[in-house]
Order: structure tokens, then sequence, then C-alpha cells
């Protein structure tokens, strides 16, 4: 991610005229598909109307995808929420939602819109991403971001005649690699608390990526467990002494 992606928007359900001069929404609007059956300006959100726009924005990143000449997405941030899948009488539930993902794969177009439904249902989290071509970030809120190197001139008309609002707008996602910050960071094995972290200085994407077995595309964003294998790598990186006796170690890139 050396180049800044040329054209970015910001695709929501969100009329930017409910917005006051912070950019702050003032509307009454549901934000999630948890929201269904509770009400909103007195009236309720139904599981109809919810899925109507759910289609709007599945339909607009297909067609996004598509005039940016793609046919897969590779999956980046990946997290997976494994408690809502143990419902499966959920209206939001579809046994399609079984499709096998892990961090760093490959998504064809055809799985592409079940993905979608995941992270906007709220079952996984994670990020598109074809290295400096295209990438579709989904937001807190219902908020999903799109960046391609093509205008996506006709992509946009779909998605405005599908009722969604497009606005020329960069990702709070997107991140440059010039502009990454990562760190190793460690905590007291089978506890969550950071006790330490180092910074990394100019250490080549390509070799985090080789490092830690992920592909030429992945940005090395989000969080990474270290294992043993990998300490003459991490080491020679650091002042800290590694210890994967007393620690479990983490590689943290972002902001």
């Amino acid at each position: 991610m050396t180049n800044k992606m040329k054209y970015q928007w910001r695709i929501t359900k969100y009329n930017p005229v409910f917005r006051n001069r912070d950019g702050s929404y003032m509307a009454d609007e549901w934000t999630s598909a948890s929201d269904i059956g509770n009400a909103f300006s007195g009236k309720e959100f139904t599981l109809n109307e919810y899925l109507e726009v759910e289609n709007a924005y599945v339909a607009s990143v297909m067609e996004y995808l598509r005039e940016s000449q793609l046919t897969s997405l590779r999956v980046v941030q990946l997290q997976i929420h494994h408690e809502l899948f143990l419902d499966k009488t959920s209206p939001l539930y579809e046994d399609t939602f079984n499709l096998p993902i892990v961090e760093d794969s490959v998504i064809h177009e055809k799985d592409i819109p079940t993905i979608c439904k995941m992270i906007l249902r709220d079952y996984i989290h994670c990020h598109f991403v074809s290295m400096g071509q295209f990438f579709v970030h989904f937001g807190w809120d219902y908020y999903m971001y799109i960046g391609s190197n093509q205008p996506c001139n006709n992509a946009i008309q779909f998605a405005q005649n599908n009722k969604l609002f497009v606005e020329e707008y960069p990702s709070p996602y997107y991140l440059v690699e010039e502009k990454v910050i990562r760190y190793v960071e460690w905590a007291a094995k089978g506890e969550e608390v950071i006790v330490g972290e180092e910074r990394l200085q100019n250490v080549p994407l390509s070799e985090l990526q080789k490092a830690l077995h992920l592909s030429e595309e992945h940005p090395v964003i989000g969080s990474f467990t270290i294992k043993p294998d990998n300490i003459d790598f991490f080491q020679q990186l650091m002042n800290h002494k590694m210890d994967f006796e007393r620690y479990a170690y983490y590689l943290y890139g972002g902001d």
C-alpha cells in the first residue's frame, strides 16, 4: 500500500442533509442489524426493511468490483464472532455462513456477497483489499467505504439508484505504508493485558509478510501472533530479550 488510492467514497444509507457542521448524523435511525424490532422516529424497524438496505450495500460492492475489473478480493483484519454462529434459528443466520474464511484468504466474486452479509450482520469483521487497486472497508454503525483506482461512475449511479448516498470521502481505515506504525507487544502467558511493547523501525513490508507467512498483498495491519519459530527474525529487531516461556508476543500494525 505505497500509493494512495485515487478514488475513495463513503457509501451509506445516511442522507448528508441530516449531518451537522461537525459531520455528526442527527436523525434517529437504526445503525445495526441488531436494531431490528426496535422503534425509530416512532416506527418499528422490520426485517424486510433491513434486508432491502443490506441488499443495496451488497449489490453496490459488486458493481464497484465489476467496474474496477476485479473478480476476487483478499480478506484482511479478520475477526470471527463465534458466539453468534451458535443460534442457527436467528432470521439473520444463513446456511451459507459456514463458508470457510481465514486471514489473508482470497475470496472469489461468487462468495463475496455472502461475506458482505456476514460482516453487515456482525457475524464477522474484516476488510477486502486488492493491493493498489481496490478496497472495501466496513466501519461501525453501518458505514461502508470503497476505494478504487477507477472512477466507477456507473457503480456510483447504481448505488444512488438503490437509495444509498455516495460521498467522496477518504476511508478512516485506509493507510499508506509510509504511515503505518508497528510494535511488538507482549503479555504474560495466559493473560490479555499487554505489559510491554517495542516499536519496530524501518522494517520492509516484504520481510514482515515473509516472516508472518502472509501474501504480498497483505498490508500487515492489525494484530498478529508471533510464534517461537519467528524468534530469530524479530529478536534482531528488538532490544527486549524475547522469552516465549513467560510471554505471548504479538505484532501490531496501525496508525
